[in-house]
């Protein structure tokens, strides 16, 4: 959207302002650009870009004398919000930019989040090139240097985008996230983070205000949730039965005798008890344990297991690791230390409490060895 500064008629200020308010800029702003050195009264003056889907806006913005709209190439990213933080988005270099990426200028523009920049180098261009000497009346005698513009490269993801939009639209209110993996592949077929952001208003520019909304708001609309690590809540106790029954120090006919919902070793544990909420008949095995997620079971069966067993299973399903993907995952940790330091401690840990953070990638990762028969599959996106 632009302004041709002799078409804006008598009244001038006031097209200006009302320009102004519908693309959410100052008059100040726009009469800045305005009065470049380079701007003469036919000139097209560029002031803002708008997505061409803003039939509303633009409709409104023609009735002012003066304004003229027209095409230009930039990226769009039809997921919009349901795919924000995997693409991330491009802006304008600044200085930063620069300093750091010689061969740019300040009319280029560089992924700034999400695999935009991870893939900076992959998805950029060359500009194309010709120097050359003109005569006093403009024709060109020679061309000294000319060099062909290149394409950047494509990058095709294993992102499914029916599974990402229909999974984003099930979250988009609440905060949280979905990861879904092919299981018999390791393709990741889903990464959302809810609440999101429309990615195309950041490449378009937003506004201070804008800016401040995303970046104020107490949901963190731009955290990607997916990378972190969190408490993995009962989808750990599998976890705990497979590293026993692998480690020998577990079997499936284990049992262990306690009743009601409440259990401690001995009195050397004082006021520290392990808690449960779903108390049931039949013995106390790992079957059973799973089927009602007892967390008493996962506390004793953890003792039984012993610390070094316990860690080093952990550290076999890449526990402490960064794993290797094409986005920075947050490590899954079973301690905030090297070791797991007390009994407690450790008997919290096998039924998902203690300092137990697993990253969602990581786990849908962990998941796919008990379809595979013990194998994890490594997770990727590209």
């Amino acid at each position: 959207v632009g302004i041709v500064p002799n078409k804006l008629g008598e009244n001038k200020q006031e097209n200006i302002n009302k320009m102004a308010e519908l693309l959410r800029t100052t008059p100040e702003s726009i009469n800045n650009k305005l009065g470049a050195s380079w701007v003469k009264d036919e000139t097209f003056v560029p002031i803002k870009s708008i997505s061409t889907n803003d039939t509303e806006l633009k409709n409104k913005l023609l009735i002012i004398p003066g304004v003229k709209i027209t095409s230009i190439d930039a990226r769009v990213y039809p997921l919009a919000e349901a795919a924000s933080h995997i693409t991330g988005y491009v802006g304008q270099v600044t200085k930063e930019d620069l300093e750091k990426n010689p061969g740019y200028s300040a009319n280029s523009v560089i992924g700034k989040t999400g695999l935009e920049k991870i893939y900076e180098e992959q998805l950029k261009g060359k500009d194309g090139l010709q120097i050359y000497i003109v005569d006093e009346q403009g024709n060109r005698k020679e061309t000294i240097l000319e060099q062909d513009k290149k394409d950047g490269e494509d990058v095709k993801l294993t992102i499914d985008s029916r599974i990402q939009k229909n999974l984003y639209n099930e979250l988009k209110n609440d905060e949280g996230a979905f990861v879904v993996m092919d299981y018999t592949t390791g393709e990741i077929l889903a990464l959302v983070s809810t609440p999101s952001y429309d990615v195309n208003k950041m490449t378009l520019g937003v506004t201070t205000e804008e800016w401040k909304e995303i970046s104020e708001n107490e949901k963190t609309p731009m955290l990607a949730r997916f990378l972190q690590s969190y408490c993995p809540g009962s989808t750990f106790k599998p976890l705990t039965g497979a590293i026993g029954l692998t480690s020998g120090s577990l079997t499936t006919d284990d049992t262990f005798n306690y009743s009601g919902l409440s259990w401690k070793k001995d009195a050397s544990w004082g006021n520290f008890n392990i808690t449960t909420l779903t108390s049931y008949n039949g013995p106390k095995n790992l079957k059973n344990a799973l089927i009602y997620s007892d967390n008493i079971y996962f506390a004793q069966a953890t003792l039984k297991i012993g610390k070094t067993n316990f860690i080093e299973g952990l550290k076999k399903l890449k526990f402490g690791e960064t794993v290797d993907f094409e986005m920075n995952l947050a490590k899954s940790i079973y301690s905030n230390s090297d070791t797991i330091s007390s009994e407690g401690q450790l008997a919290n840990s096998g039924y998902r409490q203690g300092e137990i953070l697993v990253n969602p990638v990581h786990m849908a990762s962990i998941y796919s060895a008990f379809a595979n028969s013990g194998n994890m599959l490594k997770p990727y996106l590209e």
